[in-house]
């Protein structure tokens, strides 16, 4: 399984915000795309980035993750 949180990390900018969302395209489902969270929670410890916001569906399931990278 591809770690989402820190794919999107490496291509930002320090300063930078961005959405991570689960691409359909590359095989991501909401299912597996709540493993995400848990990696940018580890980022986040690290102190690499700040988790702005967590947006979940009616039914609990994250479905986006908006991040700011601070290292």
């Amino acid at each position: 399984m591809r770690d989402i949180a820190q794919e999107v990390y490496k291509k930002m900018k320090v300063g930078s915000v961005s959405w991570i969302r689960p691409i359909a395209a590359k095989g991501d489902t909401l299912e597996s795309f709540q493993a995400a969270h848990d990696s940018a929670k580890l980022l986040e410890q690290e102190g690499l980035i700040d988790i702005e916001k967590v947006q979940r569906q009616a039914d609990g399931l994250i479905d986006a993750i908006r991040i700011q990278r601070l290292a």
